[in-house]
């Protein structure tokens, strides 16, 4: 078998060959994290590149062996061949065909380039970029520097780190603006986001050109990903086994040749059925677009139908409806072509859409009848899968899970009513059935006044000395001043003398005990870690009320983005996905206007009211069942502390770590000089001057950041590390 197929195999490997072998990317990559790590720039900075290169080179070589091997193998012919012998003498022409293949283009055996799913998930989230960026900016090479910084944060917007590298990188001299390229950027996007703003502006012939373009990339990216579903079986993460005999009973219970040729297979098909997911979902996004390929055909029906071209309109019309065929106003429009086109002109659907609607179709009757009779699940990723193409007893499953997430959310209201306050003096004032939501609560007597005018004191500093946007106008309203201070500016200013200590710690404390009674109520025995905490004063703008029309901060949901007119909040980036709760610790209500409220889903529709007062908390879980804004501050002053928490410690507040050891250090260094004192005064020495507190104390040792050597600002902290 394998002569008949040299001439194919040495034509694919011609390239590759002369280029030599191609090694594994993942030992490429770690040893070029190793030189990172090693601060050996230039080696790093090749070695990443090396691995990149590989990383590519690789899915080229096994898309095109696939290709090229998928009909080189054909049935055994005559009438007296068994059909199991047809069938695996293909299986086996293609296994030959690939391993031959593969071997000369990658120089090597093809099991030598077999990675773990974390190396592989670290290529797929471009983390090598992030090494680089870092590499190319010690070796001074800032124009691969950006563009490698831009690549990791095109599909990791979420990345605050990188957020802020990016910035810095903004405002350095020499940087140009071109050098901010993804050096992955693929011509899909491009072409489909240029086409839909075409369409949206009425320039339809342009529309069309733009649409065409993406629906051609996307139909060929989806049959390249379809090639690569045709890896190594990959068993589902389970739990280790605790001893030997488990192991052995483990390995006596491996499948047998037709359930492992079933369960691998279906494996193919569920990847295969995904594609539609990966190339319709933008780099650094969650969600996907939906029925991102009948969307095309419907964009491109009403495209070309206002541009005139009535036989490509009815063509796309024809191809959406094989998505779905009972649409009333597509129908509507067919009859109308086929009138205006003649009985002579053939309406047809585009062959390739028919074929891909085919073949999918024909995948999911197969899936569904292995998920039915040999177990599993499959989570259908389109929207037009028929209804009689699911078995009834997987509808039974589907509807026995909806209503479990049902009760689950019912468990969830009856939890809320159950959590123990840590606090005694702490009342609930409206719970979740009186401010007709779910997962909301507001707490009163929190704070006392006296505490309240503590933390009011502490906001003094914030138009000042503060962060936040230092009293300039707001970012939500030109109507209003925002004014904010973090808890690790309060820290640096208490230890600058600027504030008072006690306050500074008031604010750590407060949002502490905020965050134990938020926990105990919606999470009991279920960690939370701060994600945010900001002490913030909206100040009304005076003599620009009158008339006034807008919000104070516009409707919106603290981890998801609002969609009012689809009804739908969207958790992906740029939201805070991670965040899990939110919270408001109101300091005043000296003030007109400023109070909270939340919505439906609508943004319109207002559910509840909540108005501030001193020592109000009000909580609430952070999507799309609590969307909520701010009225208007009309006059005078509204001050609160703004907490987001969140279960993953990954994204734990890093500030708050140091604004706690800024604390604990200036408490030893108290206690230190307390205890200096004893001793002086043990010893029968006295003295009328007052021991210093750390702020005195800091002022005098406080010193300016000194700049590098040649000059140039760097990034801080400006290499890989984890999001917070």
């Amino acid at each position: 078998m394998a002569s008949a197929l040299l001439p194919l195999l040495l034509a694919l490997a011609a390239t590759s060959a002369a280029a030599g072998r191609l090694l594994p990317y993942d030992l490429l990559y770690a040893d070029g994290v190793r030189a990172y790590l090693a601060r050996e720039w230039a080696r790093a900075a090749e070695l990443l590149q090396r691995s990149l290169h590989s990383y590519t080179g690789l899915r080229e070589a096994r898309g095109a062996c696939r290709r090229a091997c998928r009909d080189e193998a054909a049935f055994a012919r005559g009438p007296a061949a068994p059909w199991e012998a047809a069938f695996f003498d293909r299986v086996l022409q293609r296994a030959e065909c690939l391993q031959h293949c593969l071997g000369r283009r990658l120089g090597g055996p093809p099991s030598a380039h077999r990675v773990s799913h974390a190396i592989r998930r670290d290529f797929e989230r471009r983390e090598p970029y992030n090494y680089l960026q870092v590499a190319f900016f010690q070796l001074k090479k800032l124009d691969q520097a950006v563009s490698a910084a831009h690549t990791f944060f095109v599909a990791n917007p979420q990345h605050l780190q990188m957020r802020e590298d990016m910035e810095k990188y903004r405002r350095m001299s020499g940087v140009k603006a071109d050098s901010f390229r993804d050096l992955e950027a693929t011509p899909l996007w491009e072409a489909y986001e240029a086409g839909l703003q075409h369409y949206n502006a009425d320039e339809y012939l342009q529309a069309v050109a733009r649409l065409e373009e993406s629906l051609r990339e996307a139909m060929s990216a989806v049959e390249e990903c379809r090639t690569l579903c045709e890896g190594p079986w990959e068993e589902e993460e389970k739990e280790e086994e605790k001893d030997g005999d488990q192991e052995e009973e483990k390995e006596d219970m491996q499948p047998g040749l037709y359930e492992a040729i079933a369960a691998h297979y279906v494996q193919v098909l569920k990847c295969r059925q995904q594609c539609v997911i990966e190339i319709a979902t933008k780099p650094g996004r969650i969600s996907a677009t939906e029925d991102f390929i009948p969307s095309h055909l419907d964009l491109l029906q009403f495209a070309y139908d206002q541009g005139g071209n009535k036989t490509l309109a009815a063509e796309c019309a024809a191809s959406y409806l094989l998505f779905y065929p009972m649409d009333e106003p597509m129908l509507e429009k067919m009859n109308q072509y086929r009138t205006e086109l003649g009985k002579d002109t053939a309406v047809t659907a585009r062959e390739n859409i028919q074929h891909y609607v085919e073949r999918s179709l024909m995948e999911k009757k197969l899936i569904y009848y292995a998920v039915e009779h040999l177990g599993g699940t499959f989570n259908d990723p389109d929207l037009w899968t028929p209804d009689e193409l699911i078995p009834e007893s997987l509808k039974e499953q589907q509807r026995e899970d909806q209503e479990k997430q049902k009760q689950e959310t019912l468990d969830v209201k009856e939890r809320e009513k159950r959590g123990p306050l840590p606090f005694e003096g702490i009342t609930v004032t409206m719970d979740s059935r009186e401010m007709n939501g779910t997962q909301r609560v507001v707490f009163d007597q929190v704070l006392t006044e006296s505490e309240c005018l503590d933390l009011l004191q502490l906001t003094k500093a914030a138009g000042g000395t503060g962060d936040g946007l230092r009293g300039r106008r707001s970012p939500h309203t030109p109507h209003e001043r925002f004014e904010g201070l973090t808890v690790l500016k309060a820290m640096q200013l208490a230890q600058n003398g600027d504030v008072d200590w006690k306050d500074a710690k008031l604010l750590l404390q407060a949002s502490e005990k905020s965050r134990k009674i938020i926990e105990s109520y919606f999470t009991p025995g279920k960690k939370l870690h701060f994600s945010f905490t900001h002490l913030v004063c909206r100040t009304a703008v005076e003599g620009e009320q009158e008339g006034r029309m807008d919000l104070s901060h516009p409707v919106h949901a603290d981890n998801c983005l609002l969609d009012p007119e689809g009804n739908e909040c969207w958790r992906e980036p740029p939201a805070y996905v991670y965040r899990d709760y939110s919270g408001i610790l109101y300091l005043n209500d000296d003030f007109q206007g400023g109070g909270l409220f939340f919505t439906e889903l609508d943004a319109v529709t207002v559910t509840a009211k909540v108005y501030p007062k001193c020592g109000r908390l009000v909580a609430f879980s952070s999507g799309k069942e609590n969307p909520h804004g701010v009225w208007a501050v009309s006059s005078g002053r509204r001050c609160a502390v703004a907490l987001w928490y969140t279960h993953s410690p990954e994204h734990a507040e890093q500030e708050r770590l140091k604004a706690e050891e800024l604390m604990e250090k200036a408490a030893a260094e108290q206690d230190k000089m307390d205890g200096q004192l004893h001793q002086r005064d043990d010893r029968g020495s006295s003295s009328s001057q007052e021991s210093p507190m750390p702020s005195d104390r800091a002022k005098t040792t406080r010193r300016r950041h000194k700049p590098s050597s040649d000059g140039t600002q760097h990034p801080k902290e400006l290499r890989p590390r984890d999001e917070f």
